[in-house]
């Protein structure tokens, strides 16, 4: 059984571009990339707004989560769309749903209309953070990739830097809305760019022959699966009891679809989304591993110091952006330092053995995190956080680039960054789980406290998060100390399951091989044409 691979002319070599387009290309990339991570970012300060504005505090969780949940279903379909008519007009289409999504969320005037438009939103944003790193992949070798993959994990930084401050300062100053609206002229001027500057092999496929040569059972199988799950979480503890009816099925059918999604990928597709082959090295599977590991660890204290912040701390929505700073400025810096690195020495191993050594111990510090924590704490663990944080934004990725041959690079990072993106979405959608019932389980020391019953409903596990902003009215000293332990505690327990799945990646680490970072390269080749199917078994 052949596996789904595009493959390379090795009698061709990648046309020389000079150095003006080459920086326009990798420009053109950083800028489609920025527009997706800087979503997944902004409203993270700006939801109580969004909540508050549109009446709807159980829509908390899934204003993030849709976008993620999005993007993870998508990613891989994208990858094979990218295969079959090329990188180019896949990331050109990823770029126009993005905007789409942009207006809708932008013109929002209900909670599903607003989760509606951040799930399109993430259905593109899935296609183009796959996408930039795969078209590099076939622009440079293995060895000066490192450079230009950190120049790339460099503009995630930068979103997950501003992203906060913009939406905090938007939604206090102007209007949430405008979240979404800035989006449309950096869309704008990424689509001219990628029309006129990225030149990579156009198979011209015709659209009848591409559309039969997706795996669609694959891809409604993947949102089906993530759907369930996601939901089946959620709901759990919260909106129904963990051993109810309908959390039970949702779980126990979204587990049980994993099952036939992974036979029917490996015996009845012809073109299968994702090449399980990746899972039959370990070296694949604890750069994976780690990769899952980082994401989720990372996306929960991003999504949720905010949350601390405003609520433990009583930050404004903008000064909540301005206090993750820290974290977000280390990882700046440390991410450029890290591919040069990489690209100097060609060694990988050990930054991802120290990465995930320092991302442990960062995250556990954030378990200290509580009512009377001073600045200095603050700054200071996210510092070390923070540089964890950026030794694995883009080292397991080459790690795994480098164990697979160069024509299975674009499927082997497309699981990557499935795999992260189910991280990224199970992150957020369990740390609000766990927060959502560890306020529930606060109730009785605030009943103790004296809150009325209206206040003991806003602190309730379901509209804890988007509460906040009513702590400051529960004028009573003694009141108010108590809501801000519930609110402590409950944000520290996140912060226990995000230092045990960093320490996850700690202990897979050891298994990664370190190999040699070859100079020498040749361009992919896209199209049927040029993609071997699987001979599926009967």
């Amino acid at each position: 059984m052949e596996p789904l691979r595009v493959s390379e002319d090795p009698a061709s070599s990648p046309p020389a571009r000079s150095k003006l387009r080459i920086f326009s290309i990798i420009l053109m990339l950083c800028l489609v990339l920025f527009i997706a991570a800087l979503d997944q970012t902004i409203v993270a300060t700006a939801i109580p707004s969004m909540t508050k504005d549109l009446n709807s505090a159980a829509g908390y969780t899934w204003i993030g989560a849709a976008y993620l949940l999005a993007m993870c279903a998508a990613n891989p379909t994208w990858v094979r769309i990218s295969d079959i008519w090329g990188r180019k007009p896949a990331i050109l289409g990823a770029n126009i749903v993005f905007t789409i999504g942009s207006v809708i969320a932008g013109a929002s005037t209900t909670m599903p209309m607003l989760i509606a438009g951040r799930g399109v939103q993430g259905l593109a944003g899935g296609g183009i953070m796959s996408l930039v790193s795969i078209i590099i992949a076939d622009l440079f070798s293995m060895r000066h990739r490192s450079l230009y993959v950190s120049a790339t994990a460099l503009v995630w930084v930068l979103a997950g830097t501003t992203g906060p401050v913009i939406g905090g300062t938007l939604s206090q100053y102007a209007s949430w809305r405008w979240c979404f609206w800035i989006n449309l002229p950096v869309c704008g001027v990424a689509l001219i760019v990628i029309f006129f500057f990225l030149d990579l092999h156009n198979p011209h496929t015709n659209l009848r022959d591409g559309l039969k040569a997706i795996d669609w059972f694959g891809a409604v199988s993947t949102v089906t699966i993530i759907l369930l799950l996601l939901l089946g979480l959620d709901f759990g503890g919260v909106t129904f009891a963990w051993d109810s009816p309908t959390v039970i099925c949702m779980v126990v059918f979204g587990i049980s679809l994993i099952g036939f999604f992974i036979f029917a990928e490996k015996r009845l597709a012809r073109y299968p989304l994702l090449d399980l082959r990746v899972f039959q090295d370990w070296s694949n599977n604890a750069a994976v591993l780690v990769a899952i590991s980082h994401s989720m660890a990372t996306t929960g204290t991003e999504y949720y110091l905010p949350l601390y912040f405003q609520s433990v701390k009583q930050a404004s929505p903008s000064k909540s952006g301005v206090l993750i700073l820290p974290m977000m400025v280390t990882v700046s810096l440390c991410d450029v330092s890290i591919g040069v690195l990489v690209h100097k020495t060609g060694r990988y191993r050990e930054v991802i053995w120290a990465g995930t050594m320092l991302l442990t111990l960062g995250t556990g510090l954030y378990i200290t995190f509580g009512i009377d924590t001073s600045l200095a704490h603050i700054i200071g663990f996210q510092v070390i956080g923070g540089i964890g944080f950026s030794m694995l934004l883009v080292t397991p990725m080459l790690a795994l680039q480098n164990n697979v041959a160069q024509p299975d690079v674009a499927v082997a990072t497309g699981t990557l960054s499935f795999m992260r993106s189910i991280a990224t979405s199970l992150s957020i959608v369990i740390g609000g789980v766990v927060f959502q019932n560890s306020m529930s389980n606060q109730q009785p020391s605030l009943v103790s406290a004296g809150l009325d019953d209206a206040q003991l409903m806003s602190f309730s596990g379901h509209d804890a998060a988007a509460s906040v902003e009513l702590v400051a009215s529960v004028r009573d000293p003694a009141q108010n100390r108590a809501v801000l332990e519930a609110y402590s505690v409950s944000i520290r327990n996140m912060f226990i399951l995000y230092t045990a799945v960093a320490a996850v990646g700690l202990f897979a680490s050891p298994f990664i091989k370190q190999r040699h970072m070859s100079d020498e390269h040749q361009e992919t080749k896209t199209g049927i044409e040029n993609i071997t199917a699987h001979k599926p078994n009967t």
